[in-house]
């Protein structure tokens, strides 16, 4: 493969990594949807045109160059072990968390009580566990998918589930940033299955506006949480009413 197919292959994957379709990308350069298919289709980049994109994905070229020879797919997900050992330290789920959402280290040493050194060694312990990749300057590369997904069942869901759901919903949804929506009714199996495809959809689209946001300074942004779920339930206080 040539250098300049392995660099448009290397960009089709940031675009995947970070939730961003040709359109989004169009939009963001100014150009029409069609161009930018072209251009990926044919390899038809100008070094302008190159940059600009990088510019879009938060890469420079040397990154793209180490991405294209590197052709590894992102992460899906992560293994049993790296999810536990997430867990097993809060300092370096919160170092994870800083890195996906593309904090500037300076930023990361105002807001928080770590020291250069402890920083630092959060990033390599990521590194180590083959989540990140660490570069010069303490620039952090996540290895990982932006659409990842914990594993269903793993240690990150069933710590989320003892630990951070009771204490997600413990307070109140009044805020100007929140709402609480408590829906519960009958739908055919159909329409069900129907709802499900909403909610991943609306997952996509929360993924996207992290990509779109991802390059604003940390003060102006916000730690939002969403919690999409379904399931057939029905409440255990009308256990004693129901006939056996």
């Amino acid at each position: 493969m040539s250098l300049q197919a392995e660099l448009v292959d290397a960009l089709r994957r940031q675009l995947r990594a970070q939730g961003l379709t040709y359109a989004a990308l169009a939009a963001r350069l100014g150009l029409s949807e069609a161009t930018i298919k072209r251009m990926f289709s044919r390899g038809s980049f100008s070094l302008a045109r190159l940059e600009q994109v990088c510019a879009v994905l938060h890469l420079g070229l040397a990154d793209l160059a180490e991405e294209a020879a590197r052709a590894t797919p992102p992460l899906a997900e992560l293994s049993e072990a790296q999810e536990q050992a997430l867990v097993d330290d809060p300092a370096l789920l919160l170092a994870l968390y800083l890195v996906l959402n593309r904090w500037r280290s300076e930023e990361v040493l105002a807001r928080y009580r770590l020291s250069a050194p402890d920083w630092t060694l959060l990033l390599v312990r990521l590194d180590r566990l083959g989540i990140i990749d660490l570069q010069p300057g303490n620039r952090a590369r996540s290895r990982t998918a932006r659409n990842f997904r914990w594993r269903r069942g793993g240690p990150m869901q069933r710590f989320f589930q003892q630990r951070l759901l009771p204490e997600y919903f413990s307070q109140s949804f009044e805020g100007e940033q929140e709402q609480l929506l408590l829906l519960s009714g009958m739908l055919a199996p159909a329409s069900a299955r129907q709802m499900q495809r909403r909610l991943q959809e609306l997952a996509a689209e929360f993924d996207a506006l992290l990509a779109q946001d991802a390059g604003l300074p940390a003060a102006e942004r916000l730690g939002l949480s969403l919690v999409l779920a379904q399931r057939p339930w029905s409440l255990s206080l009308f256990a004693p009413l129901r006939r056996s």
